[in-house]
């Protein structure tokens, strides 16, 4: 024969269960921190697509190098300029993508990015309908929305594991 007291959650099971509980919310608000960032990058890069283009020239493209201090690797950063139109106004341009142009170690790739705007070279660029100072040659990438589904998964865990462990056990009648 049993009694109350037998079922009765200890001590022990109740710390367990709020630390997994906290475990489970931990992971999901990380999950949907980075569900959140991935959506925005997302539909930063979807919008970029609708920005109007415009012809442009290819006004300057170097090669810049740079190093922090004598120990560190040399530097190397595809540096562009270009002069297009908006509205009558001749505005100039200075980022490829919207993070601008980025430093890398590996030489051969900033020459990559050297011969894919090469001076004088007749392209479009994407102009911000808002801020027409702002152009791009590239859009962002949609590769965040078609990644989301992980941190997704951890989000959807951490929820699962934060009620199972409030729930508490299950207990089946006898």
């Amino acid at each position: 024969m049993s009694t109350a007291n037998d079922h009765a959650p200890t001590r022990q099971t109740r710390g367990g269960r709020w630390f997994m509980a906290f475990i489970g919310l931990s992971l999901a608000i990380i999950g949907g921190l980075f569900v959140f960032l991935m959506a925005r990058s997302y539909m930063r890069a979807k919008e970029m697509r609708n920005w109007p283009k415009v012809p442009c020239i290819i006004l300057a493209s170097e090669l810049e190098e740079r190093r922090h201090d004598p120990n560190s690797p040399m530097e190397y950063r595809h540096s562009v300029s270009f002069g297009y139109e908006w509205q009558g106004q001749g505005l100039l341009g200075e980022k490829t993508t919207l993070r601008g142009n980025p430093w890398t170690n590996k030489r051969n790739l900033a020459e990559q990015r050297l011969a894919e705007f090469h001076l004088g070279m007749n392209t479009e660029c994407l102009v911000h309908p808002q801020n027409p100072q702002l152009a791009i040659l590239k859009p962002d990438s949609l590769a965040p929305g078609y990644s989301i589904w992980f941190p997704a998964l951890f989000m959807i865990a951490g929820l699962g594991i934060t009620l199972n462990a409030l729930a508490g056990p299950h207990r089946s009648e006898s």
